[in-house]
């Protein structure tokens, strides 16, 4: 049984080729975040995606010395790529092998657009080292746009004030104050935003206060599609967008498991294929979960299988009892689990899908896609079964 079970699984390979064709045609960005610790930009990253700021914290892995590196929504289909300075502002760091390092990592030659984004909070006037790095990289690589991005301005709110004003703050105190760093800072950008990125407890609303500022600005800055991508990804569709661009992934390796699901379920001999279906959609969980940036065991694979199919249990130990129905039986029971396999496939990527955006998986969201893919699919593999073509 182990090895009928092993000729349906997907080699990394396989899986590898996939995602290299789609990355070919993904405009990737990558954003150059530079700035002290609590300046802001993590919070740009969370406005930006709307990832959750636990998700974001995990996300971040060392990319060198003086950098981490996070891919958004995964690395393997990375949107964007947010490169993160850590360490700027100890003293006890060097400024020039700093400069060093990030135009080492900025003169690799790549086919992402790239931008800088400058990030100050409003009421941090050290900023010597940071106008210094700023300065050099403008000398070294002037092709790449840059961002200066003013953070918490509620900072320097009047005592009365308990909310944001209308967009942008017209309070004396915030105009002036940013101006003075705009100065400090001149020769350094293309384009300039004032934002307020807080938390839902901090009770300001909006939560992302400049974020359309934000967008429109990254967007003047960087080529067509890439510009075209983080606008409508800062768009309220674009998370269903982003979601089809992995499902039309995932799909491709749920229409093969689904066919090996039909034939193996078309063997007349009713819960002997069970063990094997049953490894073969293990298996299909798991390179989805993969797909979306989530390495599972078997035993975890199985996991998210019990979880997110348990409504489907009685309807798969009934399309095994049809098996003893002569003759059409076993066309039918292989059309069910070709339904059932494909079913599955899609609840598992609004399963997985919850997850990278960071949120938790909805049961009601991943049945109702299950009923509804459950119920096409069935139409379409019994039509073709009933043809005599290939699904």
């Amino acid at each position: 049984m182990g090895n009928v079970a092993k000729l349906f699984s997907v080699s990394d390979e396989q899986l590898a080729e996939i995602l290299a064709r789609v990355r070919e045609e993904l405009p990737t960005t990558e954003a150059l975040l530079l700035g002290k610790p609590q300046a802001g930009k993590s919070s740009i990253v969370r406005g930006i995606t709307g990832v959750s700021p636990e998700i974001i914290g995990q996300g971040f892995r060392p990319h060198t010395q003086n950098t981490q590196r996070y891919a958004y929504p995964s690395e393997e289909l990375p949107l964007l790529v947010f490169t993160d300075t850590v360490g700027l502002g100890d003293t006890r760091r060097d400024t020039q092998e700093l400069v060093a390092e990030l135009v080492e990592d900025l003169n690799v030659e790549t086919r992402r657009a790239r931008i800088l984004i400058l990030t100050v909070k409003i009421t941090d006037f050290a900023t010597d080292t940071l106008q210094e790095i700023a300065r050099q990289l403008r000398q070294q690589h002037p092709e790449i746009p840059c961002l200066l991005a003013i953070t918490c301005l509620h900072d320097l709110y009047a005592p009365q004030v308990e909310d944001h004003p209308e967009y942008p703050p017209e309070f004396e105190e915030v105009q002036r104050v940013a101006q003075a760093l705009e100065a400090s800072f001149a020769g350094c950008y293309d384009a300039v935003v004032c934002l307020d990125f807080t938390l839902e407890e901090d009770g300001f609303t909006p939560v992302f206060y400049g974020l359309e500022a934000l967008r429109d600005a990254i967007a003047d800055l960087l080529p067509e599609a890439e510009a075209r991508a983080i606008h409508e990804l800062l768009d309220d569709g674009m998370t269903q967008q982003l979601g089809d661009l992995y499902r039309d992934v995932a799909r491709r390796y749920i229409l093969a498991f689904s066919v090996m699901a039909a034939t193996m379920a078309a063997v007349p001999l009713p819960f002997a294929t069970m063990p094997v279906l049953t490894t073969l959609q293990v298996s299909l969980v798991g390179m989805i979960g993969r797909l979306y940036g989530q390495t599972l065991s078997p035993s975890q694979a199985g996991g998210v299988v019990s979880a997110i199919a348990g409504g489907f249990l009685a309807q798969l130990v009934g399309r095994e009892l049809i098996k003893f129905i002569p003759g059409l039986g076993s066309a039918l029971a292989a059309s069910w689990a070709a339904a059932y396999t494909w079913a599955l496939g899609e609840g598992a990527c609004v399963y997985f899908g919850d997850l990278m955006g960071g949120k938790t998986p909805d049961p009601q969201k991943i049945q109702a896609a299950m009923n509804e893919a459950f119920d096409a699919a069935k139409r379409r593999f019994r039509d073709h079964s009933m043809d005599g073509n290939d699904p």
